[in-house]
């Protein structure tokens, strides 16, 4: 690209250039968010994988009750499973944690300072960075990564899975109850078919997707890669090891003659955007049935009687277009046919969600007004638009606001009013509050505001307070001054003035002379609160020495 010699022409070209990079880094921080969601969904995929093992064995405690002589070579070759499989999620776990300090505080241990907290969920400092899992899992400067390793242990794994397997279905045993004897290269035949069909391994077709630059298995998959990215590529090999892990314990209890299938644990799933839609607005949630097996067929979920389809992962799409005010309920409905016994289970829940015109409310997280010179918190909501499309500001009273995300603080320095404006997509509405400064304080001696005192407590006294009662704000008046007369039994007054809260000077000598039957005025008392630009009078007080 030329460069214009028309310097308004560079500089449209250079403001371009900056729009484009800023959009670039917008979407790249969407994108990366997507990925944690990812790694989630990949996780949870992983646990039901393992659940079912357990549940698998346990689903054969009957049949081996009745067949005692399969009880030991199934149990060991479903335990094996299990074990090689955890050992090797275990090593994946480990790998995924090194990553996620190398790019954070890198202190050798994961710990909070590698993750910042965002919508309270814990995102890895690092989530950007490219360079440590290109040299923790690549290689840099000629020193080999963890990845090419990794790549010959997912190999191992799945070869010892099937050998696993290989071993039960030689037991003398189960060759037995089962009634055949199979010859070596018919098991040979079997073992192969089985090693193929598992979902693990490296995709021995790489090559031909990965660019001239990645000569190896590694690079393909994790050279310049960001942390967003690689914990869920790792955390899909671990479930990817879950599922052979399943696979390989259902053909395991197949040798035990069948297994039966419990749901006990299952119910519909309504997972909505939102529970609150604008009326014109479309309503969509995805439906599915909680801890969803890919072994069972006989699925049937309704919504207020439609019937939803189902994918192969178990969930699918209801919408409806919101046309009326008001709360709108749904019943879900799942039955399920076991696929073993065929006996059929039932079970149901409701979902509510409220249909409305779109608002806003602004209130004031401590009072309904505002005072001047303290910090006043409000949160600032509007219905149907998340914060970051919500734009707020102030005026009047002298009014600033800082914060963000629906919280903010307002500060103000001249009483009347501040009007605070919220605009969103389809809203712009104005908020009057009344701006007011903070409430007179109450003189106080120690704990006392007048009446008799002890004439050792009253000497005792180092002055005078400024105390704010039902006050939520964190704010503290101060005494500026006063007027004290001493009035001592059958002899003239004595009046000085006392500069400041604490006794000083005359003021400090008249309280050390206080005897019983005295009696003592503060008056003129005058005090300052934050955001005062005088002092104020407050209240006066008269003492009688006990």
């Amino acid at each position: 690209m030329s460069i214009p010699k028309n310097p308004r022409q560079l500089m449209i070209n250079i403001m371009y250039l900056v729009l484009t990079a800023m959009l670039a880094l917008n979407v790249s921080a969407e994108v990366m968010n997507a990925f944690f969601d990812i790694n989630d969904s990949l996780e949870g995929s992983s646990k039901i994988a393992d659940d079912a093992t357990v549940e698998t064995k346990k689903g054969l405690e009957g049949i081996l009750e009745k067949k005692p002589k399969l009880r030991e070579p199934i149990n060991l070759g479903i335990d094996q499973t299990k074990s090689k499989v955890d050992a090797f999620v275990s090593r994946i776990e480990d790998l995924k944690e090194k990553i996620i300090d190398a790019s954070g505080n890198n202190n050798g241990q994961l710990d909070d300072g590698d993750y910042l907290i965002h919508d309270h969920h814990k995102i890895p400092r690092g989530k950007k960075n490219k360079d440590v899992t290109t040299r923790l899992l690549v290689g840099i400067d000629g020193k080999s990564g963890e990845g090419h390793q990794l790549e010959g242990e997912i190999t191992e794994l799945r070869k010892e899975l099937v050998e696993v397997y290989r071993n039960v279905l030689q037991d003398k045993n189960i060759q037995e109850e089962q009634g055949f004897n199979l010859k070596p290269e018919l098991i040979d035949e079997k073992m192969n078919t089985l090693e193929s069909s598992l979902l693990l391994g490296v995709d021995p077709n790489w090559k031909s997707k990965a660019s001239s630059k990645k000569n190896s298995w590694a690079a393909y998959k994790f050279q310049q890669m960001p942390v967003a990215a690689t914990l869920p590529i790792l955390t899909k090999l671990q479930t990817d090891a879950r599922n052979a892990q399943a696979t390989i314990a259902n053909k395991i209890a197949e040798l035990a003659g069948g297994k039966e299938i419990k749901f006990d644990k299952f119910f519909p799933v309504i997972k909505a955007k939102r529970g609150y839609v604008i009326k014109g607005e479309k309503f969509e949630a995805d439906v599915s049935l909680g801890a969803y097996s890919s072994d069972i067929k006989g699925v049937n979920i309704t919504v207020n009687g439609q019937r939803i389809n189902l994918g192969s992962d178990g969930t699918g799409k209801f919408v409806e277009t919101a046309n009326s005010y008001g709360k709108r309920t749904l019943n879900l409905k799942a039955t399920v046919t076991n696929p073993i016994t065929g006996k059929v289970t039932s079970g149901s829940t409701t979902y509510e969600y409220e249909v409305g015109e779109r608002s806003a409310t602004v209130t004031a997280s401590k009072m309904n007004v505002f005072y001047i010179g303290v910090d006043n918190p409000v949160e600032v909501a509007v219905a149907g638009a998340s914060s970051n499309e919500v734009r707020v500001n102030c005026a009047g009273g002298g009014c600033t606001m800082t914060g963000g995300n629906g919280k903010y603080n307002v500060r103000v320095n001249q009483q009347g009013t501040a009007k605070i404006t919220v605009t969103a997509k389809g809203f712009n509405k104005t908020f009057d509050f009344r701006v007011k400064r903070i409430p007179d304080p109450v003189a106080q001696l120690g704990n006392e505001k007048g009446g008799g005192i002890g004439n050792g407590t009253f000497r005792a006294q180092p002055g005078l307070i400024a105390k704010l009662y039902n006050f939520d704000f964190d704010a503290k008046c101060r005494i500026q001054g006063f007027q004290l007369v001493r009035v001592p039994k059958r002899e003239d007054a004595i009046q000085v003035t006392n500069v400041g809260g604490r006794f000083t000077g005359d003021a400090k000598r008249l309280i050390s002379q206080a005897k019983p039957s005295d009696t003592y005025y503060f008056d003129n008392v005058r005090a300052k609160c934050p955001g005062d630009k005088a002092t104020r009078k407050i209240n006066d007080m008269i003492f009688r020495i006990k």
